[in-house]
């Protein structure tokens, strides 16, 4: 009878681990069984979206890449011009070199030879204009800090505070980028004594 018994005792739990692995093997296929699958719309809807997303990314490059070749059209030759800049100073300080020659000076070799100088000058200003290289007017115009450099202040009580008295060196524009800003010489109320010995009092006190 204990032999019986425990021959049933085995089978129950034979059958109870056997039930365990039906639901256990069970179990994952349910799981499988409850994941949404997408509709045909939705599909739809994705891939509508990931077109658009991709027309626009394609949009946006091919209008830097428009930018891009306008910029290097129109300022390709930005570091040439600048480096040009140089045959304008080169020759205005030869100029200026024979005119303040004595030997030179009243001579009519140095009269044709500046006459010579002025043509070159103009045939290179042309040249820039032609490539949309322009000069700066600064003259009689106020100090403006994004195309003029102030080098120096000079007293004079007839133009207004910050006015252009004197071009040390022409500026440049290549279209709408500042090739190189114009040194320039601004105007300055003219101070009294009384101000300027002040000043010297407080220039000896920071020594």
């Amino acid at each position: 009878m204990e032999k019986d018994q425990n021959i049933s005792d085995e089978e129950q739990n034979n059958e109870e681990e056997i039930h365990k692995t039906e639901q256990n093997s069970t179990g994952p296929i349910e799981q499988k069984e409850e994941i949404k699958e997408i509709t045909p719309e939705e599909k739809i809807k994705e891939l509508e979206d990931r077109v658009i997303r991709t027309l626009a990314e394609m949009e946006n490059q091919r209008r830097r890449f428009e930018k891009e070749k306008d910029d290097a059209f129109d300022y390709g030759g930005f570091a040439f011009a600048k480096e040009a800049l140089n045959l304008i100073d080169n020759l205005e300080r030869s100029k200026q070199i024979l005119e303040n020659d004595i030997v030179l000076k009243s001579t009519e070799a140095l009269k044709i030879t500046l006459e010579h100088f002025d043509i070159i000058n103009k045939d290179l200003i042309s040249v820039f204009s032609k490539n949309n290289i322009m000069a700066i007017d600064s003259i009689g115009k106020k100090l403006d800090p994004n195309i003029h450099q102030a080098m120096l202040e000079i007293e004079n009580d007839q133009k207004e505070p910050g006015t252009i008295i004197q071009e040390i060196q022409k500026g440049f524009m290549m279209k709408d980028r500042l090739l190189r800003p114009a040194l320039v010489g601004v105007s300055k109320k003219t101070e009294s004594n009384d101000q300027k010995n002040e000043e010297n009092i407080e220039k000896s006190d920071n020594k």
